[in-house]
Protein backbone atom coordinates (compact mmCIF):
# COMPACT_ATOMS: atom_id res chain seq x y z
CA UNK A 1 0.00 0.00 0.00
CA UNK A 2 2.85 2.33 1.04
CA UNK A 3 5.43 1.16 -1.94
CA UNK A 4 5.73 4.35 -3.79
CA UNK A 5 6.06 6.44 -0.61
CA UNK A 6 9.01 4.04 0.32
CA UNK A 7 10.75 4.22 -2.79
CA UNK A 8 10.39 8.14 -2.73
CA UNK A 9 11.83 8.20 0.76
CA UNK A 10 15.02 6.09 -0.40
CA UNK A 11 15.65 8.27 -3.22
CA UNK A 12 15.38 11.21 -0.63
CA UNK A 13 17.46 9.17 1.62
CA UNK A 14 19.98 9.03 -0.93
CA UNK A 15 19.98 12.88 -1.52
CA UNK A 16 19.73 13.45 1.89
CA UNK A 17 21.97 15.94 4.07
CA UNK A 18 21.90 17.42 7.40
CA UNK A 19 20.51 20.95 6.55
CA UNK A 20 21.84 22.11 10.08
CA UNK A 21 18.28 23.72 11.14
CA UNK A 22 17.56 24.30 14.57
CA UNK A 23 14.27 23.03 15.74
CA UNK A 24 13.19 26.14 16.83
CA UNK A 25 11.21 28.41 14.84
CA UNK A 26 13.73 30.94 12.93
CA UNK A 27 11.47 33.53 12.40
CA UNK A 28 9.18 33.07 15.58
CA UNK A 29 6.30 31.81 13.98
CA UNK A 30 3.71 29.24 14.39
CA UNK A 31 0.76 28.92 11.62
CA UNK A 32 -1.99 27.11 12.31
CA UNK A 33 -3.95 25.90 9.02
CA UNK A 34 -6.00 23.87 7.53
CA UNK A 35 -4.79 20.11 6.36
CA UNK A 36 -6.69 21.40 2.72
CA UNK A 37 -3.97 19.33 -0.05
CA UNK A 38 -4.13 22.82 -1.55
CA UNK A 39 -2.49 25.03 0.79
CA UNK A 40 1.24 24.80 1.05
CA UNK A 41 2.34 26.70 4.33
CA UNK A 42 5.44 27.34 3.71
CA UNK A 43 5.41 28.61 0.36
CA UNK A 44 2.06 30.85 1.06
CA UNK A 45 3.76 32.88 3.71
CA UNK A 46 7.40 33.20 1.61
CA UNK A 47 9.02 30.98 4.37
CA UNK A 48 11.84 28.23 4.48
CA UNK A 49 12.30 25.30 6.41
CA UNK A 50 12.83 25.89 10.45
CA UNK A 51 10.98 28.90 9.59
CA UNK A 52 7.60 28.20 11.13
CA UNK A 53 6.70 25.19 13.69
CA UNK A 54 3.58 24.33 11.28
CA UNK A 55 0.32 23.40 12.99
CA UNK A 56 -2.46 21.73 10.59
CA UNK A 57 -6.09 20.20 11.51
CA UNK A 58 -9.51 19.84 9.74
CA UNK A 59 -10.55 24.06 9.15
CA UNK A 60 -6.99 25.38 10.72
CA UNK A 61 -9.38 25.75 14.31
CA UNK A 62 -7.80 25.91 17.82
CA UNK A 63 -8.13 22.50 19.05
CA UNK A 64 -6.96 20.85 22.62
CA UNK A 65 -3.98 19.57 20.64
CA UNK A 66 -3.43 22.93 18.67
CA UNK A 67 -3.39 24.64 21.77
CA UNK A 68 -1.26 22.20 23.64
CA UNK A 69 1.24 22.73 20.40
CA UNK A 70 1.05 26.32 20.69
CA UNK A 71 1.62 26.38 24.18
CA UNK A 72 5.02 24.54 24.02
CA UNK A 73 6.19 26.43 21.02
CA UNK A 74 5.60 29.79 22.57
CA UNK A 75 7.55 28.38 25.69
CA UNK A 76 10.23 26.32 24.18
CA UNK A 77 10.51 26.79 20.67
CA UNK A 78 10.90 30.25 20.14
CA UNK A 79 7.80 31.45 19.11
CA UNK A 80 6.27 35.03 19.40
CA UNK A 81 4.08 35.13 16.67
CA UNK A 82 1.15 33.25 15.79
CA UNK A 83 -1.11 33.10 12.33
CA UNK A 84 -4.51 31.27 12.19
CA UNK A 85 -4.73 30.58 8.95
CA UNK A 86 -8.65 29.46 7.10
CA UNK A 87 -8.99 28.99 3.83
CA UNK A 88 -11.69 29.33 1.17
CA UNK A 89 -13.94 26.59 0.04
CA UNK A 90 -13.04 24.51 3.10
CA UNK A 91 -15.61 21.76 3.74
CA UNK A 92 -15.92 22.86 7.61
CA UNK A 93 -16.98 25.90 6.70
CA UNK A 94 -20.83 27.17 5.95
CA UNK A 95 -22.15 23.56 8.27
CA UNK A 96 -22.37 22.41 11.25
CA UNK A 97 -21.00 19.64 12.92
CA UNK A 98 -25.05 18.43 12.95
CA UNK A 99 -24.82 17.93 8.93
CA UNK A 100 -21.22 16.47 9.15
CA UNK A 101 -21.83 13.84 11.59
CA UNK A 102 -25.42 13.48 9.49
CA UNK A 103 -23.57 13.22 6.09
CA UNK A 104 -20.36 10.88 7.87
CA UNK A 105 -22.94 8.90 10.13
CA UNK A 106 -25.25 7.74 6.80
CA UNK A 107 -21.86 7.36 4.63
CA UNK A 108 -20.78 4.84 7.41
CA UNK A 109 -23.81 3.43 8.55
CA UNK A 110 -22.48 4.42 12.07
CA UNK A 111 -23.40 6.79 14.57
CA UNK A 112 -21.30 10.03 14.19
CA UNK A 113 -22.93 12.09 16.83
CA UNK A 114 -20.43 11.94 19.39
CA UNK A 115 -17.60 13.51 17.07
CA UNK A 116 -17.04 17.26 17.66
CA UNK A 117 -16.08 18.43 13.91
CA UNK A 118 -16.02 22.36 14.60
CA UNK A 119 -17.76 23.13 11.59
CA UNK A 120 -18.14 26.63 10.96
CA UNK A 121 -21.45 28.15 9.53
CA UNK A 122 -19.33 31.58 9.79
CA UNK A 123 -16.21 31.18 9.64
CA UNK A 124 -14.87 34.54 10.16
CA UNK A 125 -16.83 34.61 13.74
CA UNK A 126 -15.06 31.07 13.72
CA UNK A 127 -11.44 32.81 13.79
CA UNK A 128 -11.83 35.31 15.89
CA UNK A 129 -13.44 32.76 18.72
CA UNK A 130 -10.01 30.76 17.91
CA UNK A 131 -7.94 33.44 18.04
CA UNK A 132 -9.35 34.50 21.38
CA UNK A 133 -9.22 31.28 22.86
CA UNK A 134 -5.58 31.56 22.00
CA UNK A 135 -5.21 35.01 24.12
CA UNK A 136 -7.52 33.21 26.92
CA UNK A 137 -5.05 30.95 27.43
CA UNK A 138 -2.78 31.42 30.86
CA UNK A 139 -0.06 28.99 29.48
CA UNK A 140 0.92 31.40 26.61
CA UNK A 141 2.80 34.27 26.66
CA UNK A 142 0.52 37.52 26.67
CA UNK A 143 2.89 39.53 24.21
CA UNK A 144 2.46 37.05 21.48
CA UNK A 145 1.32 38.45 18.53
CA UNK A 146 -1.34 36.92 16.97
CA UNK A 147 -3.07 37.58 13.22
CA UNK A 148 -5.92 35.71 11.88
CA UNK A 149 -6.49 35.39 7.65
CA UNK A 150 -8.43 33.39 5.12
CA UNK A 151 -6.55 32.25 2.46
CA UNK A 152 -8.37 32.10 -1.17
CA UNK A 153 -7.60 28.86 -2.82
CA UNK A 154 -7.82 30.15 -5.92
CA UNK A 155 -5.93 33.30 -6.33
CA UNK A 156 -3.68 32.66 -3.44
CA UNK A 157 -4.15 35.62 -1.32
CA UNK A 158 -4.06 36.03 2.32
CA UNK A 159 -7.20 38.07 3.39
CA UNK A 160 -6.59 39.85 6.99
CA UNK A 161 -9.16 39.10 9.45
CA UNK A 162 -9.95 41.78 11.26
CA UNK A 163 -9.85 40.69 14.84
Amino acid sequence: MFEELIAANKEYAEQFHDSGVAGRAAKHLAVVTCIDSRIDPLRMLGLEPGDAKIIRNAGARITDDALRSLILATNLLEVTRICVVQHTDCAMAGSTDEDLQARIGHLRGADASSVEFLAMPDQRTAVRGDVARIRECTLIPSDVEIGAFVFDVRTGELDPVQL
